[in-house]
């Protein structure tokens, strides 16, 4: 662990323990005209020309592994996932390149600051460092990211697809968010005190890791166990974007199921660590939430007294401080309380920690966006019993696809997607002019188009993604019917993007530039700019409020929220969750790209040619449920969700192995999960799109998997880059032609003589029982996907 009051876990302990506070002046980001210049900096000084953000995690990630004695346990690399939550990101390298933007131009800004502008580079680079080629995702909850990705990489441990999980949480002081709260009006001029005078909050940075094993494992190689992570919840308020529901029940309802996964009463329950955030909102709603669930509650205290708010960190830092609590048999006290309990009633352990037995902790997270994650942490020599969500997982139930939906570019409608599978004709077909680099074509989409339908109230607040999500979905209920408002409040909401809203970021930031500081910082871009805002706007808008997570995980994005999905209801957690995956292209994206060599064509995507690729806009809704839950609502399945294969290599930021293992390994993994073999596989849908870099990788990644001669389509030549949702689109093609019997084709193929199976332009009829989705992420993580015939 990584924070203001220390650089190893150890040093944080000690420090929270004696309850001192490392908030003071701020240093490494400008406060001139701010509200207040404090937070929590941490010591750790700059590495030259290495984003904050980057440091913090490699330097957290490192000591988790070293402390876990990972290398000597013996784990193929392969088996380690890394799972990293995180808000933020490298914000302050690309707070840099706007500012370079703005003042000189395209031309003198540096495109090396871009260089890890996905969420998932943090990943990529700490999977490299580390040697790690497991599964890997990056969760991006807001404030409940860290906490999240907890959740997330637990499923993977008891799914069995991973023997061990490193998993964390990081975010760094930066401008953004910084201006954005000062914006809100929520930072407290001094050190925050949480649940007694509710000023504001200070924010913090750091970074909290985990190593997560079996416990029977870690046993048998001598490593004692710190605790154990035995449940998680998760839900949504559907209430307001950045405001929780006034009657705390989201925040109820997660420590409820985390309580109800792990196996575990509210009577157990030793000690919370609350979200403690020092605003007065948070201090008046958590104490109501607690109060509801827990007729005598537990003492409940703040670790943000100290170390102040790490955002997308702050779950998994405090996951770290919890499992030391259990270690230790101390409860870490809240600072800055004057030595008086608060109006509330709870004991928040005043400025003191105290020495008694915590068996069983519960952590909380609230976000923006009314995202609320619980997570229970116990002593693991309790009980021998797994707890409940695991042996659930082990057993699973089958997943089913009830309902897709998708647009991209021209394609505004489900139908104008489906009729572009059937014609060929791709939906890029805008031109922009990019200053000093001539035209390059695009898939813009007119976002007054499909505005139709979405609350106008609700519309005026959304960014560009958040359009396109709610689009979506709207296409989704428009084709198979919206759910009535018992269900809608049951159904849970995964979204996904590949990188992350590009529209509000730039204009929060252009305004602080413009404007030579804070008086610029608009509140109406800040709330947006949030990776999970899409998120809070369509369970606004359709009264979303079960189990709620968003992935930023780059071009796998949507196949990486489809397999957290289909964990969720598998075991038991969910019985339908609509999966959300949506990504703008607006025009800095377009000239931020066109300044790579190759990278766009000017003509058209042509997969395998070598031409370049077309950035375009793009997104997709889809409907997994339990297929009991389909049975008794007399629902017909579209497809099953047959197997998933998750790999990744440690080729590091923006990185590919050139051999395509790991790639392939992700498609015969996908396939053994399936229990099917490479002859068996009607179509793949390929994520080629243009580029050598990656369509050389993929045919050697088909040809080792036996895939090679199966038809395969690539529909990046219709739709374009839609980074994230390009694979949702290639989801919903993939079950279209198992419905319908025909095969998309390759625009502008014909023939590959590395690929015999291309479906050429034009496409042509075939029977599909079984389709394998293939995605990548630049920096080295697969995702491949089997969909099958519903066959009841």
């Amino acid at each position: 662990m990584i924070s203001a009051v220390g650089t190893t876990a150890d040093e944080c302990w000690a420090a929270i323990q004696a309850g001192r506070s490392g908030v003071g002046e701020v240093t490494v980001v400008d406060t001139t005209g701010l509200i207040t210049s404090k937070g929590g900096q941490s010591p750790l000084v700059d590495e030259p020309g290495v984003d904050r953000c980057f440091t913090l995690a490699v330097r957290a990630a490192t000591e988790a592994v070293e402390h876990g004695r990972l290398a000597a346990a013996g784990y193929p690399g392969d088996r380690v996932a890394v799972v990293i939550g995180s808000s933020l990101g490298t914000s302050r390298s690309v707070e840099r390149f706007h500012e370079q933007w703005i003042k000189q131009g395209l031309r003198r800004a540096d495109v090396r600051l871009l260089r890890g502008y996905g969420l998932h580079s943090v990943a990529d680079l700490v999977a490299e460092k580390l040697q790690l080629t497991g599964p890997r995702s990056t969760l991006s909850n807001a404030c409940a990211a860290g906490a999240v990705a907890i959740g997330y990489a637990s499923e993977l441990l008891w799914s069995g697809e991973a023997d061990a999980v490193l998993v964390g949480g990081v975010d760094p002081l930066a401008g953004l968010s910084f201006n954005g709260f000062h914006s809100l009006g929520a930072l407290d001029h001094d050190a925050c005190s949480p649940y007694t005078r509710s000023g504001g909050l200070n924010l913090g940075e750091g970074a909290g890791f985990l190593l997560l094993e079996n416990a029977d494992v870690a046993a048998r190689r001598g490593v004692p166990a710190i605790a154990e992570v035995a449940g998680y919840g998760l839900s949504a308020d559907a209430y307001h974007l950045t405001a929780p529901d006034p009657g705390g029940d989201g925040a109820s309802r997660a420590m409820a199921a985390a309580l109800r996964s792990a196996g575990h009463t509210v009577e157990q329950v030793d000690y919370i660590n609350g979200h403690g955030t020092g605003t007065p909102t948070n201090d008046k709603i958590e104490p109501k939430a607690i109060r509801t669930l827990f007729k005598t509650p537990p003492p409940v205290s703040s670790t943000k007294s100290m170390i102040g708010h790490t955002l997308g960190a702050a779950g998994a830092v405090e996951a770290v401080v919890c499992a030391m609590a259990v270690r230790d048999g101390v409860l870490p006290p809240t600072a800055n309380t004057g030595g008086v309990q608060p109006p509330s009633g709870l004991d928040i352990v005043p400025e003191t920690s105290r020495r008694q037995a915590v068996d069983v902790v519960v952590s909380n997270s609230f976000a923006f966006g009314g995202n609320n994650a619980a997570l229970v942490i116990r002593n693991a020599a309790m009980t021998d019993t797994p707890p409940p969500a695991a042996v659930a997982a082990a057993v699973g139930r089958e997943v089913v696809i009830t309902g897709m939906a998708g647009i991209a570019g021209a394609a505004h409608s489900h139908a104008d997607l489906l009729a572009a599978l059937s014609s060929g004709e791709p939906t890029y077909r805008d031109q922009l002019e990019v200053d000093g680099y001539g035209s390059r074509p695009a898939g813009f989409i007119d976002y007054k188009a499909i505005a139709a339908g979405i609350n106008p109230a609700v519309l005026r607040k959304m960014d560009p993604t958040s359009r396109l999500a709610a689009a979506a979905v709207n296409e989704l209920h428009r084709t198979y019917g919206k759910p009535g408002r018992q269900q809608a409040e049951q159904t849970g909401l995964i979204f996904a993007t590949g990188l992350a809203p590009i529209t509000p970021v730039k204009d929060f930031n252009e305004g602080i530039v413009l404007a030579g500081g804070p008086s610029g910082a608009n509140p109406k871009f800040f709330p947006n700019t949030v990776v999970n805002a899409a998120a809070g706007h369509v369970a606004i808008l359709h009264r979303f409020k079960g189990i709620t997570a968003t992935v930023c995980a780059g071009g796998t994005s949507a196949l990486s929220a489809l397999h957290y999905a289909y964990r969720l209801i598998a075991r038991g957690a969910s019985e339908r969750i609509v999966v959300v995956v949506a990504d703008e292209c607006p025009d800095a994206l377009v000239a931020g790209h066109v300044k790579i060599p190759g990278f766009l064509s000017d003509k058209g995507v042509r997969p395998f040619q070598g031409d370049g690729t077309v950035l375009g806009a793009g997104a997709v809704a889809i409907v997994l449920e339990s297929a009991k839950n389909a049975e008794e609502n007399a629902v017909t399945p579209l497809a099953r969700i047959a197997g998933f294969g998750l790999t990744g290599d440690d080729s590091g930021i923006a990185g590919l192995h050139a051999d395509g293992a790991a790639w392939s390994r992700s498609m015969t993994e996908a396939l053994r999960s399936a229990g099917r073999s490479p002859e068996e596989i009607g179509l793949v849908v390929a994520a080629a799109m243009g580029r050598p870099v990656v369509d050389g990788v993929e045919i050697a990644a088909l040809r080792a998997g036996g895939l090679d001669r199966r038809p395969v389509t690539a529909t990046k030549s219709l739709f374009g880059e839609t980074y994230g949702s390009a694979p949702g689109l290639g989801v919903v093609a993939a079950v279209q032609a198992i419905q319908d019997g025909f095969l998309p084709g390759t625009w502008g193929v014909d023939t590959i003589d590395e690929l015999p199976g291309l479906v050429p332009q034009g496409g042509r009829a075939g029977a599909v029982d079984h389709a394998l989705v293939s995605s990548f992420a630049y920096g080295g993580s697969y995702l491949s996907l089997v969909v099958s015939r519903w066959e009841s």
